[in-house]
């Protein structure tokens, strides 16, 4: 059987305060649950420890020799606490991040430098994926994710929402003219998804009132490639507040359909796996995304 803390540290209290009662006093244990801790210890290592008189306790040769070591193994363990503690106060380490390359670009990266400079000893590693990734299998700490969540085993903190819009370049409506109606996009190029095909889903009732689901004329698997795509005047394309916001403000892309589009916020949150005791350098991370955003929806 292995000796545990709670033993060593019963060990080195009597030897320190010179008693089983003082030492009991300075550990919170009663006297009893004090001198079964030490018997216990000698029973397990089978030798005599401490040589009781009336007066006081002695150390045995054995005892002094044990010493030195049980010493050495709780130095090391308040060490350590310690140094946990230290993380926590100043979170280091590498912390790898993973979202959607629009969500990277447009949101994520302007708020690094402000994370760097509160956190320069966290090491970031950034990476994009158009879809949904294993945390665990891609061993990413935290992930941003845009949309509906399905993974029960992910605890997810809500950072903000972002709704959609149907956007055009002027330079396209001024060669083929704004659809006036939902039903007037089948006369337009269409700029979607290729992949899921839910993307393709627009925030629009056709005549019927169903939710108008478009057939690209051109498809990606990237948001940021139909955006250009959508700035170099190739069709109408339906994205996220949170990376049009600038191209809206300037008039590179400008709304179409505003009549007829549905409010319809799109939830965005961090997530990562439960875990008992999370990791400092992802608490600071989503602290700090949150704390920069305000919580406010993107792009408005």
């Amino acid at each position: 059987m292995k000796t545990t803390l709670d033993e060593l540290q019963a060990f080195a209290a009597v030897v320190d305060t010179g008693s089983i009662t003082a030492a009991s006093e300075l550990l919170g244990l009663t006297i009893s649950a004090t001198s079964r801790t030490l018997g216990r210890l000698e029973e397990k290592l089978q030798t005599t420890l401490l040589r009781r008189t009336t007066r006081r306790l002695e150390l045995t040769e054995e005892g002094t020799a044990f010493l030195q070591h049980a010493r050495a193994i709780l130095a090391s363990v308040d060490e350590a606490e310690e140094q946990m503690a230290a993380r926590r106060m100043r979170p280091a380490g590498r912390l790898r991040v993973d979202a959607a390359t629009p969500f990277m670009l447009h949101v994520l990266v302007p708020l690094l430098e402000g994370f760097r400079a509160r956190y320069p000893e966290v090491e970031l590693e950034l990476n994009s994926n158009e879809g949904i990734v294993d945390l665990i299998e891609k061993r990413t700490d935290v992930a941003l994710r845009i949309g509906p969540l399905k993974d029960s085993t992910l605890h997810a903190r809500p950072i903000g929402t972002s709704r959609l819009r149907i956007l055009a370049s002027p330079a396209y409506l001024k060669r083929h003219g704004a659809p006036a109606e939902p039903g007037e996009l089948r006369e337009h190029a269409l700029l979607g998804f290729n992949q899921p095909e839910t993307l393709n889903d627009w925030p629009l009732r056709d005549a019927d009132g169903n939710t108008v689901h478009i057939r690209p004329t051109i498809a990606s698997s990237s948001g940021e490639t139909l955006r250009h795509m959508a700035l170099a005047g190739l069709g109408i394309v339906c994205l996220s507040d949170f990376m049009t916001r600038e191209d809206r403000d300037s008039g590179r892309l400008v709304q179409v359909l505003a009549g007829h589009t549905l409010d319809t916020p799109q939830s965005i949150n961090a997530v990562y796996y439960r875990n008992t005791a999370l990791a400092a350098r992802i608490t600071c991370f989503v602290d700090h995304v949150v704390e920069a955003l305000g919580q406010r929806p993107f792009g408005i």
